[in-house]
């Protein structure tokens, strides 16, 4: 069988680097597989698309832009806010921050830059902006379940605040 473009649970381990780089930004060779649910959102789009066709044991290099990737950078996500509202945090330039957005969702932000007033946070995702390569090794492939069509996670597995997957 091969991976279908989605309901299709993939296992893969992988090495992370920016197109035209050696250093490696991102790897679970010595890990565990990631496991995901094509077709989710669980992983980037580009990479989805690489994995399309490919079976159990087939290893591939995967380019993906920055647009199928983290997007381009956007120089407007950048904020200057009154340092008052980090209180309590030993600031260093490039330091990554967790908060909630206005949807709810956990954020992440860099701290660009501070001074005894302000702090230059940036809500790009650190690699926006960048084209990507991964070196994937499918270590196993299968169709989805319909519990994990439903819940989008393999096993049908709820994530919640107290697990530790």
């Amino acid at each position: 069988m091969a991976i279908q473009d989605k309901n299709w649970v993939v296992g893969i381990k992988y090495e992370l680097r920016e197109q035209g780089g050696t250093e490696i930004l991102d790897s679970n060779k010595e890990d565990a597989p990631l496991e995901f649910v094509l077709g989710t959102g669980m992983i980037i789009p580009g990479l989805e698309k690489g994995l399309v066709g490919l079976s159990e044991g087939d290893e591939k290099q995967i380019e993906v832009p920055a647009e199928e990737a983290y997007g381009a950078y956007n120089p407007e996500a950048i904020q200057m806010l009154p340092i008052e509202q980090f209180e309590g945090i030993d600031l260093e330039k490039g330091m990554m921050l967790y908060g909630q957005g206005e949807d709810g969702q956990t954020t992440q932000v860099v701290v660009k830059d501070f001074n005894d007033t302000d702090v230059t946070i940036d809500f790009n995702h650190p690699m926006a902006g960048k084209d990507l390569v991964f070196d994937v090794i499918v270590t196993s492939e299968r169709a989805a379940t319909a519990d994990e069509v439903a819940t989008g996670e393999v096993g049908g597995h709820q994530h919640s605040a107290s697990c530790a997957c």
